[in-house]
């Protein structure tokens, strides 16, 4: 699959951009606060319906703008899919897919598939859990529909169990129907928990064979999943923490508090790493994320690099940048000096300034 083009009216910084993407990689450089990642970001919006910032649909506008308008231009198995999606400032956004509206964004998951990595990204596996889990949520939603649709539901009853414990503090008349959002919660609870394993255990032995690649055969790196609880006991811990749950007002069992282990040898590299480590770890795991995309869907994904090799030692921009020639990049950066010192093949070179993107020759 690739992107093969992009037009942006009112999208952040920009009033009007068009662009045309080569199947390789594409280069966006200039200084910092010109624009370059808010190209990246709206690519990565037509794939998800949403912001790789988690920031709200009015904040991406034009400023003095009342709406702004992406249209997306991709090739999947031979056939073409536009997408177009209207950001309004006071009401939900709009998307159409080949000109016909959708009435969920969870239906545009799927078309387009993304990977993005920036320097936040290294430090997944230092930071908390949250991120962790959201790195699994947005891989399996854009891989798996069903998926979608059971973190959305499980949300959606979370949200409302919540409310209710919060609810029954002023009102006991409400107790009998905790129950009913406790087997909700636990029914779809034990679908994400399978779904998460799953992908899981087909990560780990990818993201274990690039690690030992990327640190020279010195390292072994273990992923594994830390489920909260299993499907097999979680009604049981439901009913044990019911108690704590009620004196807190807040659910303390379920997916919604999974995690991800890494750790080399009996070292817990989340707490115990060197930086080093952690940065290392966090690029197998991009990279395993890519090489799992394609086994899945028996395609390629979009790679999104977002100033990530300023970030990198010599060794590690080499070994990333070896590793993509076959996908189509984009890659955001300040400069061109780390392509041509490790004699990288540029397709396409655009420079950004103040909101205005100029192609220019490849090095």
């Amino acid at each position: 699959m690739t992107v093969k083009s992009m037009e942006l009216k009112n999208f952040r910084n920009y009033e009007t951009l068009h662009l045309s993407f080569d199947d390789g990689t594409n280069i966006f450089y200039g200084d910092n606060a010109q624009g370059k990642t808010n190209i990246l970001e709206a690519v990565y919006m037509s794939a998800t319906s949403k912001s790789h910032k988690s920031v709200r649909d009015k904040e991406m506008i034009k400023f003095g703008e009342s709406e702004a308008h992406l249209h997306t231009v991709v090739c999947k198995d031979g056939r073409d899919f536009v997408i177009d999606m209207h950001l309004k400032q006071n009401r939900a956004k709009g998307i159409a897919i080949n000109r016909i509206p959708i009435k969920k964004a969870s239906e545009l998951f799927g078309i387009l598939n993304v990977v993005f990595f920036s320097p936040e990204d290294l430090n997944i596996i230092k930071n908390g859990p949250a991120e962790r889990r959201r790195f699994l949520d947005l891989e399996l939603c854009q891989l798996d529909k069903i998926y979608l649709a059971n973190l959305i539901n499980y949300n959606k009853i979370l949200s409302q169990r919540s409310r209710l414990l919060k609810d029954m503090a002023f009102r006991s008349d409400l107790a009998d129907t905790l129950s009913v959002w406790d087997m909700q919660l636990i029914e779809t609870g034990k679908k994400i928990i399978d779904s998460r394993k799953k992908f899981v255990a087909e990560l780990s032995e990818t993201v274990r064979q690039i690690h030992s690649s990327i640190s020279g055969n010195r390292e072994e790196l273990a992923l594994s999943y830390e489920a909260n609880t299993t499907t097999a006991d979680f009604e049981a811990d439901m009913q044990r923490v019911r108690e704590r749950d009620l004196k807190l007002c807040q659910t303390s069992v379920g997916p919604h508090r999974d995690d991800l282990r890494f750790s080399i040898g009996d070292v817990d590299i989340r707490r115990f790493g060197s930086q080093g480590q952690q940065r290392t770890s966090a690029l197998s795991l991009k990279l395993s994320e890519i090489a799992l995309v394609k086994q899945i869907i028996h395609d390629t994904p979009i790679l999104l690099l977002d100033d990530v090799l300023s970030e990198l030692d010599s060794h590690r921009q080499n070994y990333l940048l070896s590793h993509i020639s076959d996908t189509q990049t984009m890659i955001t950066c300040t400069g061109l000096d780390e392509f041509v010192k490790n004699r990288f093949q540029l397709n396409r070179v655009y420079e950004v300034v103040d909101g205005t993107v100029e192609q220019r020759e490849s090095v």
